[in-house]
């Protein structure tokens, strides 16, 4: 039998990756003088090494032509956030219109709620997972505030129906169809923070219009870890971040998703000069005039040195491309279950469905031993430089990138765990 803990076989796989030699263009922490086993990209990716030369791009740009910078030269700022655009439309599967890159994640939520959550006395509730991130609750409730309307009434909050915080697609189909009637919204995760769980939004985007909602996304932990159609599968909006699996650094500039049926409508909108039309914007007309598409819910200019990390990240993944990157995802979480199964199980439980269609890269492992335990094991890990990250109350988070992490750390984290195990 194969044994899953030798060095040979974790060798046997990294040298069978197609994508192995991309863990070279990242700058990987250094712990006791050897790499780190990082696995927390799922809350901050590691730094490609070709970020450098676009923000001393822009820094020497800025230091050489100063204001003349918007408009000469490669790289020009005036329209610099076009050089990410084609890039993101791959990544979520849209066209170019339909994306932007701006502001934060919960500015956009925000921007987006103010357009697409206009309540009617008979459609006022919005429907969100329980457990949702703190990040989302907080806009939802505090938009159904704005609109004078009680949280306590307006807010649904789907409980799981699953162990582990795992939700049923029977679950959500439920909750949708039983509060049809007075259902203005739906915001859902691509996957669930906590748990790791990934969803149909397909067939979430079909409900909730079934049910004559307005359907929106927070991609925030699926954006560059699992595929996506969004224009195919006809969300109305989707918000997510950059700094994780997309590796553009802290507080990274966010992303935004507008379907171009609604391009051309009038919803409301609060309006910034830099989402008015590029071809009258210079006139300073007292009429906005918004662009086409997902660029007119921009307020103002983009910041180019955050916009800087997010060009060299983008572009790895056109190179890689989502399918291989996924086939990678799929293999490590594969080998890291096969690990915890084989060698863990007293220890440790994976909460994350196991179904390939229901994770992503990240693996949720609850430790049996509660949370003083959780914590015990969650130090050891550091203190063998195997990094991941911790949710309360007993729940750590290990999430394989396939962009940088290979066979090797896995097999790492599953050693440095079984010492653990073996200490107690």
């Amino acid at each position: 039998m194969t044994n899953l803990l030798s060095p040979g076989h974790a060798a046997a796989l990294d040298a069978a990756d197609p994508l192995r030699t991309f863990r070279d263009e990242f700058l990987i922490p250094r712990h006791d003088g050897h790499e780190q086993a990082y696995f927390c990209g799922n809350s901050l990716g590691l730094q490609p090494r070709g970020v450098r030369a676009h923000v001393e791009e822009v820094l020497d740009k800025w230091a050489a032509e100063a204001v003349e910078g918007h408009f000469t030269g490669q790289a020009q700022w005036m329209p610099y956030h076009e050089l990410v655009r084609e890039p993101l439309a791959h990544l979520v599967g849209a066209k170019a219109q339909e994306v932007v890159a701006m502001n934060s994640l919960t500015a956009n939520l925000h921007l987006m709620m103010v357009s697409f959550y206009q309540p009617t006395i008979e459609r006022t509730a919005i429907l969100i997972e329980a457990g949702s991130f703190p990040s989302d609750r907080y806009a939802v409730e505090s938009q159904l505030r704005f609109h004078g309307l009680p949280p306590d009434a307006t807010l649904i909050e789907v409980e799981p129906d699953l162990p582990n915080g795992v939700f049923s697609m029977q679950r959500i189909e439920q909750a949708i169809r039983d509060n049809a009637q007075r259902l203005c919204m739906i915001l859902w995760p691509g996957v669930q923070y906590r748990s790791g769980q990934a969803f149909d939004l397909a067939r979430i985007a079909a409900l909730g219009h079934e049910a004559g909602a307005i359907v929106g996304f927070d991609l925030a932990h699926a954006v560059g870890n699992l595929p996506l159609q969004l224009h195919d599968w006809n969300a109305d909006f989707a918000v997510w971040c950059h700094y994780k699996y997309l590796n553009s650094g802290p507080g990274a500039v966010a992303g935004c998703f507008v379907h171009e049926r609604h391009a051309a409508t009038q919803r409301p909108r609060f309006a910034g000069w830099w989402g008015n039309d590029a071809s009258v914007r210079f006139r300073m007309g007292p009429q906005f005039q918004p662009t086409p598409g997902a660029d007119g819910w921009q307020l103002s200019n983009p910041p180019i040195l955050g916009l800087a990390p997010l060009r060299a990240a983008s572009e790895q993944f056109l190179r890689a491309g989502m399918p291989a990157l996924r086939e990678k995802s799929l293999r490590l979480t594969t080998y890291l279950g096969q690990l915890v199964d084989a060698h863990l199980a007293d220890a440790i439980e994976i909460v994350t469905p196991r179904d390939d269609a229901q994770h992503g890269s990240q693996f949720s492992l609850r430790v049996k031993a509660g949370r003083d335990g959780g914590r015990a094991l969650f130090e050891h890990l550091a203190t063998q430089g195997v990094i991941g990250d911790w949710r309360e109350p007993d729940v750590i988070r290990i999430s394989p990138a396939p962009l940088y992490n290979n066979f090797e750390d896995v097999r790492r984290f599953a050693l440095a765990a079984i010492d653990w195990m073996k200490a107690r």
